[in-house]
């Protein structure tokens, strides 16, 4: 029967044994830069009922900090929900990491959620993008295109993750957006595809988009982004003709209308039979009573 201290082992680190110990969470720090939102939400409420019945099981991952404190690794969420229940102590297992294994990690361990806004996953191909070229940069590996066999930094996300290294690109992008316009590439107003041109426009021209949409109530196509980011790089792109773009209509924009035809059926003549045939009887209705309402206006 294993004793108390093997119970409390873990094995995680490249078949390295590690020690689960029990912090405090308010002794644990939050990731500098942490990309990922703890959102107090319903999904939060079922973790936190869940940690208040059975606690935390799983531990969270820290590593020490100088001042004889923790920061957190991976874990954010588990730890929120814990100082809400108000535990005194949670699993952890301390791991000395250098920030770029740290960043690594703290991605990894986060980019598999279920639910995870665009912006959330495009901060975090960006930390570890960089995390990856600064170590490769001190060893003089894997990001250089030149060597065959080694792979490029978008190249080692993509072999971790379900994105290609060109949409790891497209999504680190996006972080050249100004927070208004991620926001509503985080809510869908603005589509990813379009996102991603006008993420190469100025910031002084995204404030101008953004007065644009507020204004026009529209948002840009993929075609539209395109031409504003050809424009921009030709320093052609106005505030006139960003405007001159913004208020072009769009397919997509057009006023639709869905008829039942059924609810017409009695009204109809028994000759009329055809879809086409339907429209036509119903268009000349409703220009018979438009000629009707002008004739009396004018008769007043």
């Amino acid at each position: 029967m294993p004793n108390v201290d093997e119970l409390f082992k873990f094995s995680t680190n490249g078949g390295k044994v590690e020690t689960v110990v029990m912090l405090d969470p308010n002794k644990i720090s939050d990731f500098p830069n942490h990309p990922f939102r703890i959102e107090d939400n319903e999904e939060m409420e079922k973790m936190i009922e869940s940690i208040r019945q059975i606690g935390v099981k799983l531990p969270v991952l820290v590593r020490p900090k100088k001042d004889g404190t923790y920061e957190m690794v991976s874990g954010h969420r588990r730890n929120f929900a814990a100082k809400k229940v108000g535990l005194n102590e949670i699993p952890a297992i301390i791991r000395e990491m250098t920030d770029e294994e740290a960043i690594v990690i703290m991605v990894d361990s986060n980019i598999q959620r279920e639910k995870i806004l665009i912006s959330e996953k495009a901060f975090a191909y960006k930390m570890k993008y960089e995390a990856i070229k600064r170590k490769a940069g001190r060893r003089n590996d894997l990001t250089s295109c030149q060597v065959g066999t080694k792979l490029r930094a978008d190249e080692k996300i993509a072999e971790h993750s379900d994105d290609s290294a060109r949409q790891v690109q497209r999504y680190i992008r996006l972080t050249e957006l100004i927070k208004e316009l991620l926001d509503m590439v985080d809510i869908g107003k603005i589509s990813f595809n379009p996102a991603v041109e006008i993420s190469y426009l100025s910031k002084e021209e995204q404030y101008m988009l953004l007065d644009c949409i507020k204004r026009y109530d529209a948002t840009p196509s993929q075609s539209q982004a395109i031409f504003l980011k050809k424009l921009s790089q030709e320093n052609k792109l106005t505030t006139e003709k960003m405007e001159e773009i913004m208020q072009e209509e769009k397919p997509n924009q057009q006023l639709k209308y869905d008829i039942n035809y059924n609810r017409f059926e009695k009204y109809l003549p028994r000759n009329v039979v055809t879809k086409k045939e339907v429209e036509d009887f119903l268009f000349k209705c409703v220009e018979e009573h438009y000629k009707r309402l002008k004739q009396r206006e004018l008769s007043r």
